[in-house]
């Protein structure tokens, strides 16, 4: 019997789009593969933001659109800078028996990131150095990383022939790849060109592939989803339909803000100093604005500036909403399970195939693994539960143990 070839995909979906089939698609063709294996961020994303509609929902959307397993990246990893988010996702795939990962970048060649890799291998802790050096100076992490790089080519003569490490989907190509590096896996990079749109550019009419950025400011200045269904497939505009239906708002901080500002103001800044990324006095800051400011755009601009990045400043926020402290954090260094959330009859196959060498546990049901990584995706579930459902009836508690992965058929 042949066995069963997997690539794997990194992405949140947030929500999915045409230029998401594409990737899939061209994933699989790219490396030859008969499996395509998404890990997926859960309810809360890297740029620190309130996914658009929950895990389940863009699961569905995944495996109707070409995907055909889908594991959940867990809170910790999902919610972090570029090296843990890339560091999380790639020990997934590489666990579950991946021969090779595909990601899109703006260089669409993998040649000029496997040099650049090279170069920042042989500057060694000088260029670890320059990126501390500048973060602490309150540059922000993307342009430190970039600023040391630029220092490293400047002594290469691979200078020109390197990938462009100010664009975010190089950057996040690049750490994929030093992290497969790191932990000497077997699976092949492979790219593809990011196409039409850019991470933040807007969706523009006449087009069919727009970012999901785009998307989403698209659909939220109109508040029509008839605006955005030529960006996406038939099944994710169903999936959009069903849970406007069902819910009472799509994600994001302008409507979690009222849980977030209680939250900040009931803990005080003494407690907020544990939360995990908070530092340098933020604290006092994000507790004066909370008290100020009654929408999340007043606080935004209240806390902002050159040194706290929009990103950085969600993150935060984040980690202050669900109640990730910096000791949690130190638990969870490595994934240390599959969390499975849906496949098609393919991806059955494939793990049926493959379970007995799988690197880490399986888990299919929530209350079959007692774990602190687990136990966070679970609270971290029911508090974008509450943010959905503005704490009244409509707030769903629990789904993470009600849920079985969804079987596409």
């Amino acid at each position: 019997m042949t066995t069963l070839k997997a690539t794997g995909i990194v992405v949140e979906y947030n929500p999915f789009h045409n230029g998401h089939a594409y990737h899939a698609a061209q994933a699989k063709e790219l490396t030859g593969a008969d499996v395509v294996i998404a890990v997926m961020s859960g309810n809360f994303l890297q740029r620190g933001e309130p996914a658009f509609v929950d895990k389940w929902s863009r699961t569905k959307m995944a495996l109707s659109n070409g995907v055909d397993i889908v594991f959940e990246l867990p809170y910790a990893f999902a919610t972090a800078t570029a090296p843990i988010f890339a560091k999380g996702a790639i020990r997934l795939l590489d666990a579950a028996q991946c021969s090779a990962f595909c990601f899109g970048s703006e260089d669409g060649e993998i040649e000029p990131l496997e040099r650049s890799l090279q170069l920042i291998q042989r500057a060694g802790t000088r260029y670890e150095q320059t990126v501390q050096e500048a973060v602490s100076q309150g540059i922000s992490y993307p342009k430190a990383l970039n600023a040391a790089y630029i220092e490293a080519a400047q002594c290469s003569a691979m200078k020109g022939t390197l990938a462009d490490l100010s664009k975010p989907n190089n950057i996040l190509g690049f750490h994929y790849m030093e992290s497969a590096l790191a932990i000497q896996s077997t699976m092949t990079a492979t790219t593809i060109p990011r196409i039409v749109a850019q991470y933040h550019d807007d969706a523009i009419s006449g087009n069919q592939i727009a970012s999901a950025t785009g998307i989403r400011k698209a659909f939220f200045e109109s508040d029509a989803l008839s605006t955005v269904t030529d960006f996406i497939p038939d099944s994710t505009r169903d999936a959009l339909i069903d849970w406007q239906s069902t819910q009472q708002s799509f994600g994001n901080w302008a409507s979690f803000y009222p849980q977030l500002r209680f939250t900040i103001l009931r803990e005080g800044p003494e407690r907020l100093r544990t939360i995990a990324d908070i530092s340098e006095g933020i604290e006092n800051l994000l507790y004066r604005a909370a008290a100020t400011h009654g929408t999340f755009e007043g606080f935004m601009t209240a806390v902002k500036s050159k040194r706290y990045t929009w990103t950085r400043i969600q993150r935060m926020l984040t980690h202050i909403f669900t109640g990730f402290t910096y000791a949690m954090r130190s638990e969870m260094t490595d994934p240390s399970y599959l969390r499975l959330l849906g496949m098609t009859q393919t991806g059955r196959l494939y793990l049926n195939e493959h379970k007995k060498r799988l690197k880490l546990p399986l888990v299919s049901k929530a209350a079959a693994l007692s774990n602190p990584s687990l136990n966070l995706d679970i609270h971290a579930t029911d508090m974008y539960a509450l943010g959905i459902g503005n704490v009244t009836s409509h707030c769903r508690i629990g789904l993470d143990y009600n849920t079985s992965p969804i079987i596409m058929t």
